[in-house]
């Protein structure tokens, strides 16, 4: 018995009498027939990839200013310090009278002595009247001029007052109320930041030709260890972007109204207050740091108004600059126009916490300067400059950090402790940790959780920014 006649062999294994290369020797895998392949040599395979984006993550940022801390409550909450002296803006002066109004919460009293000024001119007074439950008091001017000579015979109603004092007569009966103290409390809540991996099991036993590599380590020929390498530093990067970006909801608002799919009516989105919106809220703000305009003079002016911002808050003395590629070079050109208009590294001159020598002329960079009383390190934030971040929008220059501690009390270790004025809390018990979860489901990669042909790799966390003492933060933002 022998083969079958019918058909033909390709042409491709048909014996050649001569050492040469013809197409039909070679097989076409891209084509449908096996005999039109053909390419005589095969290409060059780098195997390895191109890190063409140097390093793609961009946590970081909180590790340098802050802490983590765990909590076991929704909410945390926290009470920081108001200012020990009184004082009052925009309060009302009636022309024709010694009247103040718009001066509320009856920390003014009778015989305290008060500095009264509409800006330009001042005028120290005794307080005659101040009753209780009233917005209004009596001044009496130390000089023989009314408080109507004083600013003239115009109603305003952008008056400035504080108290420096207070005068009795001899035996005269002391203040009639006291002064309360008040703290301000702040809140924040976690939220549950979620992601997943999946890969199916066919995908995961095949063998790519590329060796595929990832910031943390981890390479090799299967492309699935990749996608699970780059899915978790993703979403290590959005804890951080989510302390730093996060958004509380307000009321009406169409993301609290979102009770569908999943989302139950118990637990409906609340959002978080993040870094910006909490200095944007509670803190300071420049807009449109001159820099680019005016790299000399004009930049520095604006410096010095952060500086006297500074000054009426808590005056730390050491500071962070964190600031996107164009506001540090304005930075380092400010810096460098105070030596006579050259860089500074050309002059013998020295700022502070950076020596410049002429040795060092092709240093035009600073990490670190004084000016006044405060002591600055300036730095790059990738995050400001990466283009599928804040890079993207531009609108975010810069903040400034103060590097300090508060003194709290720690309701877990039943103590006084200090912490950075920046960290963050994440929800954690005896028997559950959710500051970074992460576990496998499904039949593939030595799961057997269920019969899913696919291997999923699932990564939870519920955290929250705290931002202490945010009047002493600066967000520098870009309006043009």
């Amino acid at each position: 018995m022998g083969f079958a006649t019918s058909g033909s062999f390709p042409a491709s294994i048909t014996p050649m009498p001569n050492r040469v290369t013809l197409p039909g020797n070679y097989i076409d895998f891209q084509d449908a027939g096996l005999d039109a392949w053909t390419q005589q040599y095969l290409p060059e395979l780098y195997e390895q990839e191109v890190e063409r984006y140097g390093n793609r993550t961009l946590n970081g940022f909180l590790r340098m200013v802050g802490a983590e801390m765990p909590m076991t409550s929704d909410q945390v909450i926290w009470s920081e310090q108001n200012r020990l002296h009184i004082a009052y803006e925009n309060v009302t002066r009636t022309a024709g009278s010694n009247v103040l109004g718009n001066i509320t919460d009856d920390a003014i009293r009778v015989n305290s002595t008060i500095v009264v000024s509409d800006g330009f001119t001042t005028a120290k007074c005794l307080v005659s009247v101040a009753a209780a439950g009233s917005s209004n008091i009596t001044a009496l001017p130390y000089t023989a001029a009314s408080l109507n000579a004083i600013f003239g015979a115009v109603t305003t109603t952008t008056m400035k007052v504080f108290v420096y004092g207070s005068e009795f007569p001899k035996g005269q009966s002391g203040m009639d109320v006291a002064v309360e103290p008040q703290v301000t409390t702040f809140t924040n809540s976690p939220v549950i930041i979620k992601d997943f991996y999946e890969v199916s099991g066919s995908d995961a036993a095949q063998i790519g030709w590329i060796e595929v590599a990832t910031e943390d380590g981890t390479s090799g020929y299967l492309w699935y260890l990749k996608a699970e390498s780059e899915t978790r530093m993703r979403f290590e990067d959005y804890l951080e972007m989510t302390c730093i970006e996060g958004e509380l909801a307000a009321a009406g608002s169409a993301a609290i109204g979102l009770n569908s799919g999943s989302w139950s009516a118990t637990a409906l989105p609340k959002g978080t207050k993040g870094l910006f919106a909490a200095i944007t809220d509670d803190g300071n703000v420049w807009n449109d740091f001159a820099g680019a305009a005016a790299p000399g003079a004009g930049a520095l002016g604006d410096f010095d108004e952060i500086l006297k911002q500074l000054d009426k808050q808590g005056a730390i003395e050491e500071n962070m600059l964190f600031l996107n590629r164009a506001t540090a070079l304005d930075f380092d050109d400010m810096i460098a126009a105070q030596a006579g208009g050259g860089y500074a590294s050309t002059a013998s001159a020295s700022y502070g916490l950076f020596d410049n020598e002429a040795e060092m002329a092709i240093n035009f960079g600073f990490s670190g300067f004084r000016r006044g009383s405060y002591d600055f390190y300036k730095t790059d934030w990738k995050y400001l400059n990466d283009a599928t971040t804040r890079g993207l929008t531009q609108d975010i220059d810069g903040v400034l950090v103060p590097a300090g501690t508060s003194t709290v009390y720690d309701q877990m270790l039943g103590q006084n402790i200090r912490r950075p004025f920046l960290h963050v809390r994440y929800r954690a018990s005896e028997t559950e940790d959710r500051r970074l979860k992460s576990w496998i489901t499904g039949s593939v990669g030595g799961a057997y959780t269920s019969d899913l042909d696919a291997m999923q790799i699932h990564f939870l966390s519920e955290r929250c920014l705290v931002t202490q003492a945010a009047n002493n933060f600066v967000l520098f933002k870009s309006t043009s």
